[in-house]
């Protein structure tokens, strides 16, 4: 059965990724110009889309199938429960325009009910901006910030001893000086431990929510409604935004770790992922790890998405338990290729109780 089902997986991900890398734009001759295009940047809350986790990005993104760490909250919230231990997490990126995009994550199981409960927070924001007009284009003196936030609470659990199920329930804010829109959100994920040791499967589907619009004071303005009165030109009024869809993800991937004993231990995952707002694509990723100290890894992250700027991603990490294994430590670092947007990296450190 595990056989059969590891067959079905690999061509259907063989398939879809055939079919994105064969299809080309088709053009309508009554119009002379090509029809097909995506959505990208069409939805609010776009940093939902920005991985996280440093050991996720150096491997291409290619997670949902390998979560069982903190960062597991983000990609793929059914697999907190295999982490085993009181976890936390913690990752600064250097994301492009001088922001910085920060993430912090920290789940704490239930063993008594085969379960585990998770908490995240992640954050993309920019330093204070001068704000500038056309009639003062080097600044008025004033400054102004833009903050993204998601705050999210997890529960999972193991239905069997190698199947479990999670959902995250978030709230998510976007501001921009004095304008802010909020919207909810909720994460749902499933995780498999095949029979076959090693073998992993994961599906998760992200920020299925509420529409997001913006409001506040910076867009209130005065209108005049009849130029023919004169004392009637001054009426307090306020812009009205559009509300807009958060972007919504399905990845499902499938992982496989062998154990060489003092020579190693490889693992390869592979992901498909289906956004509503792009094509799909495909990542894959490739870890090594030395006596389970040492990490090297790397991956490619939008395979066959001819629209994608992301392309290699690189990293590695150290793991060190103390003597009586009650306490660990672990330090991550990646390095991720953006195409004409140039490159970004991570670092992360996470403690294991």
């Amino acid at each position: 059965m595990v056989r059969y089902t590891i067959i079905l997986l690999l061509l259907l991900l063989a398939c879809r990724s055939q079919q994105y890398a064969q299809s080309e734009n088709k053009s309508d001759p009554s119009i002379g110009f090509k029809t097909e295009v995506d959505g990208i940047g069409t939805n609010a809350a776009s940093f939902l889309e920005i991985g996280v986790g440093t050991r996720a990005r150096a491997l291409g993104g290619a997670y949902a199938a390998v979560a069982n760490d903190a960062s597991a909250l983000f990609w793929n919230p059914a697999g907190i429960v295999w982490a085993g231990r009181v976890e936390v997490e913690a990752m600064h990126s250097e994301w492009f325009l001088d922001a910085s995009h920060e993430f912090f994550g920290g789940i704490v199981p239930l063993p008594s009910i085969s379960s585990a409960v998770g908490v995240s927070f992640v954050t993309l924001g920019f330093g204070d901006q001068p704000v500038r007009t056309v009639s003062r284009p080097e600044g008025t003196g004033e400054t102004y910030d833009a903050r993204d936030v998601a705050i999210g609470l997890t529960f999972a659990s193991a239905i069997t001893d190698r199947f479990s199920v999670g959902l995250t329930g978030k709230y998510i804010n976007s501001r921009i000086w004095d304008v802010s829109g909020s919207a909810f959100a909720i994460d749902m994920g499933i995780f498999y431990n095949t029979q076959l040791d090693g073998l992993r499967l994961g599906f998760s589907m992200s920020n299925f929510g509420t529409n997001l619009a913006y409001g506040g004071r910076n867009l209130d303005t005065t209108v005049d409604p009849d130029e023919e009165v004169e004392n009637f030109d001054r009426v307090p009024a306020q812009y009205k935004t559009n509300a807009y869809p958060l972007p919504l993800l399905f990845r499902v991937g499938i992982s496989y770790q062998a154990e060489f004993g003092s020579f190693g231990s490889p693992m390869v995952t592979v992901e498909l992922n289906h956004p509503s707002n792009a094509p799909e694509a495909i990542n894959v990723g490739m870890e090594y790890g030395i006596l389970d100290v040492c990490f090297l890894r790397g991956g490619f992250n939008g395979l066959f998405d001819k629209t994608a700027e992301s392309g290699l991603t690189l990293g590695a990490g150290v793991e060190y338990f103390t003597n009586s294994s009650d306490l660990g430590f672990r330090f991550d670092y990646s390095w991720s290729e953006w195409g004409i947007l140039g490159s970004t990296q991570s670092f992360s450190l996470g403690i294991v109780f």
